[in-house]
C-alpha cells in the first residue's frame, strides 16, 4: 500500500437492512472509479483500499507464493511472527475528554481484548518467506499511549504532518522506536485529514524510515465527524457511534498492516495482484452473522466486556473467503 485505505458500507448496510444514504457510498464510488481507470495496468495497494497502477520506485516483488486462495504473496515480511506479536501504540489526537469522553476506554477495552479471539486467528493464515511456519500470530499488544491535547500540528492534517506527529513522538522518547509495533494516530471528530478523510477513505496505514527503523504507522479518525460515511450504523452497541464506527477502521487497518507492513516503501507482502487489495479490503463493509444488543444496534463479536460491530476478514485459506474467525 501507499498510506491509505478506504472503507465502504452501503452492500453490508442493505444487507443488514440499516438505513443506506448517497452521503457513504462516496468512499465505495471514489474507491470502485479508480480501480476501474487503472484496469489493464499493474496493481499494487494504494493504501485506500483499491488498487493503482505500480509506482517504480518502490520495492515491488512479483507474486512468488501461494495463489490459490484470492489473495497473492509477494515476498515482503510480515509482522508478529514471534510470541510477542503486535506492538499497539497510540497517538490520541485532539481533546478525547472533551470530543468523545467515552472514546478512549473503548478503543483500550477492544485493543487489549482483540488477543486470542478467532477474529484475530485469520491472520494466522498469513506467513512471510514462503514459510507457513513463519505466520503471524495471535497476539496483540497495547504497549504505549500518549495526547496531543492542544493539536501540536493543527485541526487539518497533511500525510506528511501525520508522520511528523509519530516522529515527534518517537523523537521525544514519548514513545519507544519500535520496527516490530504499529502506531495508531487516532484524532478527534474536530480533526480533518486533507487527503481525503471522509470523501476518499476512513482511514490508512502507511511505512516510513524513522530515525533509522522501519516505522509503521496507520491513521484513523472518529467516525462522528462523517457518520453516514464512515460507520455502518447511526446506533451502536457501546453508544458511541463514532467510536464504534472507528473500532471497525481500527481493526481494519491494524490486520492489513500485520501482513502487509512496508506499503510505503515496499517490499510488498499480501494483496491482489489483479486488484491491488490487501485482506481486510476484500472484506470491506461485510460483517457477516449480527445480533441485537440491548439499545438496538447491531454487533457481531464480544471481547471482554463489550460488544463490537467489526468488518470480516479475508482468511488465506480453503480457497480464500471473508469470515470473523479462523479456522
Amino acid at each position: 500500500m501507499h498510506a491509505r485505505h478506504s472503507t465502504l458500507w452501503v452492500a453490508a448496510a442493505l444487507a443488514m437492512g440499516l438505513a443506506a444514504t448517497a452521503q457513504a457510498a462516496t468512499t465505495r464510488d471514489k474507491a470502485q472509479q479508480a480501480t476501474e481507470a487503472a484496469q489493464g495496468q499493474r496493481l499494487v495497494p494504494s493504501g485506500k483500499g483499491y488498487g493503482v497502477p505500480v509506482n517504480l520506485g518502490q520495492a515491488l516483488g512479483d507474486a512468488i507464493g501461494p495463489q490459490a486462495n484470492g489473495i497473492d504473496y509477494h515476498g515482503g515480511p510480515v509482522m508478529g511472527t514471534t510470541k510477542k506479536g503486535v506492538n499497539v501504540y497510540i497517538i490520541w489526537y485532539g481533546n478525547w475528554a472533551v470530543q468523545s469522553p467515552t472514546g478512549k476506554a473503548i478503543v483500550v477495552d477492544m485493543l487489549k481484548n482483540v488477543t486470542g479471539t478467532p477474529y484475530y486467528n485469520i491472520n494466522t493464515t498469513y506467513y512471510q518467506n514462503n514459510d507457513p511456519a513463519q505466520y503471524v500470530r495471535n497476539k496483540v499488544k497495547l504497549k504505549g499511549q500518549i495526547d496531543d491535547v492542544n493539536k501540536s500540528l493543527g485541526s487539518a492534517l497533511s500525510d506528511a504532518a501525520i508522520k511528523q506527529l509519530v516522529t515527534n513522538a518517537i523523537s521525544s522518547a514519548a514513545l519507544p522506536k519500535d520496527d516490530k509495533g504499529l502506531y495508531f494516530v487516532l484524532t478527534t471528530k474536530d480533526v480533518n485529514a486533507t487527503s481525503g478523510f471522509c470523501t476518499a477513505y476512513c482511514g490508512w496505514h502507511s511505512n516510513a524510515t524513522i530515525l533509522g527503523s522501519d516505522i509503521k504507522y496507520s491513521f484513523v479518525g472518529d467516525a462522528a465527524r462523517c457518520i453516514n460515511s464512515c460507520a455502518v450504523q447511526n446506533t451502536s452497541p457501546n453508544n458511541n457511534p463514532g467510536v464504534d464506527g472507528m473500532n471497525s477502521v481500527i481493526m481494519h487497518e491494524l490486520v492489513e498492516a500485520a501482513t502487509d507492513p512496508d506499503v510505503g516503501t515496499g517490499p510488498y507482502a499480501w494483496y491482489q495482484n489483479s486488484t491491488g487489495m490487501e485482506n481486510a479490503d476484500k472484506c470491506s463493509w461485510t460483517f457477516g452473522a449480527t445480533q441485537t444488543a440491548a439499545n438496538g444496534s447491531k454487533y457481531n463479536v464480544t471481547w471482554g466486556a463489550r460488544q463490537f460491530m467489526i468488518q470480516q476478514n479475508w482468511v488465506n485459506a480453503s480457497g480464500g473467503y471473508c469470515s470473523m474467525q479462523y479456522p
